[in-house]
């Protein structure tokens, strides 16, 4: 196919609410709780009040997201939330900002289904192994897109059944064989203070809720992005929090911090040390699949947002035109793939665990500032006093958890937000006239 053939995405049927939620938990789960018990090893089983915060935060912002989708039914994702609230600058920050989340994010889920492919084949915890393997994930689920956003978004709602099943048998395990000394002794593994340990955590804890915000970007896919936008994102977040909580406190019932720290498949260690090999092995195959699912869905969004990007003139036509609005170029899901492939072997570490913690930590902060401009947008849409106060909440929170991150995880934010800047420069002049006055001088 040549750049100019497209997918005929408008032409097919809706996502209803039901289906659209599974997308949000599918894009959740999966996405950082399979090897967020390494990531979190340092923090222990304290972790589990950071999980509480990050849960009640995420049922605040999912509800920010349903007002928006009330507000502006029409809108095309977070783009268009943001450009319509802040002007059309903010809008393409927004754009640029989550279309690199949506593909960096893909690999670090694509490590994940590695590390716990590395349990049958431990060759693959090694770099170049490693690699391949991820490039081969990421290579299967743009094909699943390149073929139409239903047909992934279908691979995703699938596999979450599939997925959860590994957290089910954790949260059994738990149950059988939790060990109350042992969680105790996790609680904090390097001594430190609540107060330090826990705001900590909480960048690496809300990755495994990135993904909330799915119905609303995918707000042109949904039936009635009025109501179900909303419908879907708060059921989608209410699942996660249930399954995140349960298996947290099962691993760290069951599983020293120390252990933690040097395993590729949490989950599936819990489940030899309880149930044998056998049942270690089903758990890591369906982790696998889990995650091939979540790659679909982020795929999903990604590929949306650069589309949408392109209709607004913020990125090139090989993403999407104005003249064809809603029409995917096959190229699109093509240079998204091509990305993520060089992303890949950019960050090769020398550990999957470290490759992931690089990912998750710059994502997560990146994001986190998105929704920020998302609360600020309810907070202009509307004028009653309670979405104003929703707004608040959720942006207070956005600022508190990017405060209380690592330096490191902030500077990779920082730095896109400049460099998308001086290319502004250059969105304004190809744009001439199309851009917003009182917009152009932010």
């Amino acid at each position: 196919m040549s750049q100019t053939e497209t997918i005929p995405i408008p032409s097919q049927p809706k996502l209803g609410w039901g289906l659209a939620a599974l997308v949000v938990a599918g894009n959740m789960i999966g996405s950082g709780v399979y090897l967020a018990p390494v990531a979190l090893a340092s923090t222990g089983s304290s972790s589990l009040i950071g999980w509480l915060i990050c849960g009640a935060a995420a049922m605040v912002l999912a509800a920010v997201f349903a007002g928006l989708g009330r507000f502006q039914p029409d809108a095309d994702g977070l783009t268009d939330f943001t450009r319509r609230g802040l002007g059309r600058f903010i809008g393409y920050q927004t754009a640029i900002a989550y279309w690199g989340v949506c593909l960096t994010g893909n690999v670090a889920v694509a490590i994940a289904g590695t590390g716990y492919l590395a349990f049958f084949f431990p060759a693959l915890a090694q770099p170049g192994p490693a690699a391949i393997c991820n490039l081969v994930l990421i290579g299967v689920t743009t094909a699943a897109y390149a073929a139409g956003a239903r047909v992934a978004a279908r691979l995703g709602a699938a596999t979450l059944v599939i997925g959860l099943l590994p957290l089910l048998l954790a949260m059994v395990a738990g149950v059988v064989a939790f060990n109350g000394a042992t969680f105790s002794a996790s609680w904090s593994p390097e001594g430190l203070p609540l107060a330090q340990s826990v705001p900590a955590s909480l960048v690496v804890i809300f990755w495994s809720f990135l993904g909330l915000e799915s119905a609303a970007a995918l707000s042109r896919l949904v039936r009635n992005p009025a109501q179900d936008v909303g419908r879907a994102s708060v059921a989608g977040v209410g699942l996660a929090l249930v399954v995140y909580v349960a298996a947290s406190v099962a691993v760290f019932g069951v599983i020293p911090a120390g252990d933690l720290a040097s395993s590729t498949s949490p989950f599936a260690d819990l489940a030899a040390r309880v149930f044998g090999a056998s049942v270690a092995g089903l758990v890591a195959a369906c982790a696998v699949i889990k995650a091939l699912g979540t790659i679909a869905g982020w795929t999903i969004l990604g590929g949306e947002t650069a589309r949408s990007a392109g209709e607004a003139g913020y990125l090139p036509r090989w993403f999407g035109t104005a003249a064809t609005p809603g029409w995917l170029p096959i190229s699109n899901p093509l240079i998204n793939g091509a990305i993520m492939a060089g992303l890949i072997l950019m960050t090769s570490q020398p550990t999957l665990a470290g490759q992931f913690g690089l990912l998750i930590g710059a994502c997560t902060v990146l994001t986190i500032c998105l929704y920020a401009l998302c609360c600020i947008s309810l907070f202009r849409f509307s004028r009653k006093a309670g979405w104003r106060v929703l707004a608040v909440v959720g942006l207070v929170f956005s600022v508190g958890a990017v405060v209380a991150a690592a330096p490191g995880n902030v500077v990779p934010a920082i730095v896109l937000f400049a460099v998308a800047s001086v290319g502004w420069l250059f969105v304004r002049r190809s744009a001439g006239s199309n851009v917003d006055p009182t917009s152009a001088s932010l």
